[in-house]
């Protein structure tokens, strides 16, 4: 694997433009590349992409269709490729990044199955499988708190109150996550909407 596929070191510093749509082929390439490279997991991968490589994205509306996708059923990068497909190209577009997405592992995962089923009680494959869980578990925080940036740099009090809110009743009181999002969803829609009627006005 290139090392131009990991995401950088450091938040890229500019400005929040976008690039021009890309084309159902790019899409699917893209989202192809994304799937291949996510060791540990696509997110990371496709935040990189999407906002610091292609800038089809600024920071901001990747957490916002992020955050949508999150509350959607199934997996959230599997909708998020449909989304942002869709956003760019219409239901094409979300056709092409979502088959980008899941193609190329479905086949690989597929060899990757059979050859488990045979060799799964090897203890060396064992280690090597735990080694690739450590990591997937940095890859995850690391994104977490790239994602994290731009609600710090804004610095909207209100905003990391709902967000340490959300974390300290699911993560530490362990309240059954349908109930803090049936409170949570409305309070940051309702928040969201003052704030920027005030910033309008």
């Amino acid at each position: 694997m290139s090392t131009d596929s990991a995401p950088a070191a450091q938040e890229p510093d500019h400005p929040a433009i976008h690039a021009p749509p890309p084309g159902l082929p790019a899409l699917f390439l893209a989202f192809a590349r994304m799937s291949l490279a996510g060791f540990g997991g696509v997110l990371v991968f496709a935040r990189h992409a999407i906002v610091d490589q292609h800038r089809w994205m600024t920071a901001d509306e990747f957490n916002e269709t992020f955050a949508l996708c999150h509350f959607l059923p199934g997996p959230n990068i599997v909708n998020l490729s449909m989304v942002f497909g869709s956003r760019l190209r219409g239901i094409a577009g979300g056709v092409a990044a979502f088959t980008g997405l899941l193609l190329p592992p479905t086949l690989i995962m597929t060899v990757l199955a059979i050859i488990y089923a045979r060799f799964g009680d090897v203890e060396v494959l064992r280690r090597i499988l735990a080694g690739i869980s450590c990591a997937a578990v940095g890859l995850l925080i690391a994104v977490v708190f790239r994602m994290m940036t731009p609600l710090l740099k804004r610095m909207d009090v209100v905003v990391l109150i709902l967000m340490l809110g959300v974390f300290t009743a699911i993560g530490v009181f362990r309240w059954p996550l349908q109930a803090v999002l049936l409170i949570a969803i409305p309070l940051s829609i309702a928040v969201t909407y003052v704030m920027r009627r005030k910033v309008a006005a």
